[in-house]
């Protein structure tokens, strides 16, 4: 399986040179969705940047969750447990590496799942998905970012 992104940035009639270029660009993916990118405000300031824009670091953090709640999603059904509702309020920290380079250096998921229908899963199911899910995803199998997963 290849995964692809297009992503497209113009000039426009800025400068360029002087650094004062809008850092908005759009990202393009194989199934046909259109994303407006930007880099982060807090890297770059307004008008520079785009604050309703998806920033790499936003990004990096909803990949993280998605493909764990993909994977929670498989191992719930595969177990016979009915899931109606899946939320994550996940969160990731920009810092400084013991090399000191700016690196996503934890991402914690916040996932909370609600289930209908018998059988339900016991608190202790729901947190070994969680760990299956989280051993099983393709981008946290990625990253050396420590990646923590905390149901709500």
């Amino acid at each position: 399986m290849r995964a692809t992104a297009d992503v497209r940035w113009r000039r426009g009639d800025a400068v360029f040179t002087d650094g004062r270029y809008s850092r908005l660009h759009e990202v393009r993916f194989d199934g046909g969705a259109v994303v407006a990118g930007s880099a982060s405000p807090e890297i770059v300031p307004l008008p520079l940047s785009d604050a309703s824009a998806m920033d790499p670091e936003e990004a990096f953090v909803a990949s993280l969750a998605a493909c764990h709640m993909l994977w929670f999603l498989s191992i719930a059904a595969g177990r016979g447990f009915r899931v109606d509702e899946y939320d994550d309020a996940a969160e990731g920290v920009l810092a400084k590496t013991a090399e000191g380079r700016l690196a996503m250096t934890v991402v914690t998921l916040r996932p909370r799942a609600t289930f209908s229908g018998d059988p339900r899963p016991t608190s202790a199911e729901i947190a070994e998905m969680h760990d299956a899910a989280h051993e099983a995803c393709f981008i946290a199998n990625s990253v050396r970012t420590d990646v923590r997963c905390e149901p709500r």
